[in-house]
């Protein structure tokens, strides 16, 4: 069974340039995100999740809130295997499938087909799994003979169909995103829809970072609330997003 066990996860990025960096940087990058220090060795290190322990079990749909720069995105990296913890660790058991960026593995000078391949074998498909779905990819797709053109020709509509199509072909036991998806044009968000929406519902973890009030509330059954690297508040959907987004200048 899916589960995702954090243990005093703490994420460091070194700042090698760091010395040079005026008062008012440092003073802004502790505004938006982490904390900063100095190692032993003089280098600058930001803190982008700092001791982080959460335990995530089957059934469960879980919403990542914050600002911009409260660790949302590393700690969707972290559970995506992505980044591994500074300190701390990270145990994750079940397939994952991140779509945090929807188009990491797609390669400009493959054509849509090799891209296919290429990007189904970094979401860890087999062979055998991939020659039962590719049509299917192909033809959801919807780009027909530009199948066999390079990528890089594609238009960044085409380009997001092909991508789409790639990362929702599987279904996974946890399921990592960063906002909804938005897949360019109309006609193919109709189709689009209903595809992501039965990857969500049958994956047995959700993890989802938004912004958006109306989003998480839709899709979740807990909310985790980040500020500067740390857990604010863990609870229910009612709970946490009320304490939230009814502080001033909470995003809504």
């Amino acid at each position: 069974m899916a589960h995702i066990a954090l243990r005093d996860a703490a994420v460091d990025f070194p700042i090698y340039d760091g010395v040079s960096r005026s008062l008012r940087s440092r003073v802004m990058a502790l505004t938006t995100g982490g904390t900063i220090d100095r190692r032993a060795d003089g280098h600058v290190v930001v803190r982008g999740l700092d001791g982080i322990s959460l335990d995530i079990t089957h059934g469960e749909r879980v919403g990542l809130i914050g600002h911009n720069g409260s660790g949302k995105t590393t700690l969707l990296r972290v559970l995506s295997g992505i980044y591994e913890p500074s300190h701390g660790t990270a145990v994750i058991d079940g397939q994952v499938v991140s779509l945090i960026n929807i188009a990491l593995g797609i390669n400009p000078e493959y054509t849509g087909r090799e891209n296919i391949r290429y990007r189904a074998a970094i979401m860890g498909l087999t062979m055998a799994e991939l020659d039962e779905r590719f049509d299917e990819i192909a033809e959801f797709s919807g780009l027909g003979g530009f199948l066999d053109m390079p990528f890089r020709t594609y238009s960044t509509g085409m380009q997001m169909r092909l991508a789409f199509a790639v990362s929702t072909s599987i279904q996974p036991e946890i399921l990592i995103m960063d906002e909804w998806l938005s897949t360019g044009d109309e006609d193919f968000k109709r189709k689009a829809g209903p595809r992501l929406k039965k990857v969500v519902d049958d994956s047995s973890i959700l993890v989802i970072a938004s912004h958006s009030k109306a989003l998480i509330e839709a899709n979740c059954n807990r909310v985790i609330w980040l500020e500067h690297g740390k857990i604010k508040a863990d609870g229910g959907v009612d709970e946490v997003t009320k304490e939230y987004f009814g502080k001033a200048g909470a995003p809504g």
